[in-house]
């Protein structure tokens, strides 16, 4: 596929459709959430009218989380995947690890981070070189940050290591619609529509074009598979959410 997110022997990637150095994504990155950082959820909510909701449940049912077990939640940001996760749990530990230290402030600042607060570690890191020692983690997610991580092979290729044997990956990331009039019918409403809501509600129209582009360059379905099964994961499956607008992929460490 021609949307795959590639580096070159140059040393570039994408930043959303712009080609920069790879030593310039992670700082853009920061710089995009940092910027959204306190509108992230009320952003989330109005870019999918809500929907992300559902996808996060479908996610937890897919995971079916158990006491006792500690998630590592990269890009975890405001919290809302670990949040879930120690809810559906009852009892566990998660890690939010997030490059973007105001994403993680914000998140502290949630009513369910202190309610939670003995279960929740925050941590500012980097998904290509995680801070932790091999076999750690029960759980690993990573929801709609993967596509902006500079190299996703890499950011997989930690997953599995800091992965115990036996522990699950699962990635919810926005995805290709398997309909070349519905996909278009979707990109005309991400192109036109979303970065004038970022305009209006965060003050940000730039941050919200990369954010809609950065999801066009997002390998498809099949090819992130392959890229989850490189990483070392059996039994790699994905189900696709509202016509593939959003997908999930899970793997795990046998």
């Amino acid at each position: 596929m021609d949307n795959v997110m590639t580096t070159d022997e140059n040393g570039t990637t994408h930043f959303g459709f712009q080609t920069v150095p790879e030593t310039e994504k992670a700082s853009r990155v920061q710089g995009v959430f940092g910027s959204v950082a306190n509108k992230y959820d009320i952003m989330n909510d109005v870019m999918s009218g809500g929907i992300h909701r559902l996808w996060k449940d479908a996610m937890m049912d897919w995971l079916a989380p158990r006491a006792g077990q500690r998630l590592l939640d990269v890009a975890g940001g405001t919290g809302d995947i670990s949040f879930r996760f120690l809810k559906r749990a009852g009892a566990g530990h998660a890690t939010v690890l997030d490059l973007t230290e105001p994403m993680l402030v914000e998140g502290r600042k949630r009513a369910e981070a202190g309610q939670m607060a003995e279960q929740l570690d925050w941590v500012v890191g980097d998904a290509m070189a995680l801070p932790f020692e091999d076999n750690t983690f029960d759980v690993y997610t990573i929801s709609f940050g993967i596509r902006n991580v500079t190299r996703p092979q890499e950011a997989l290729n930690e997953a599995f290591r800091v992965l115990k044997p036996g522990g699950r990956l699962m990635v919810l990331e926005f995805s290709q619609i398997p309909n070349d009039l519905l996909q278009w019918a979707y990109d005309r409403y991400s192109f036109n529509v979303i970065p004038k809501m970022g305009k209006m509600i965060a003050n940000d129209a730039d941050s919200y074009q990369y954010l809609v582009e950065s999801i066009r360059k997002f390998p498809d379905q099949e090819t992130f598979l392959g890229m989850v099964k490189s990483a070392g994961f059996e039994n790699a499956k994905y189900r696709n959410l509202t016509m593939g607008i959003a997908c999930l992929h899970s793997g795990w460490k046998i």
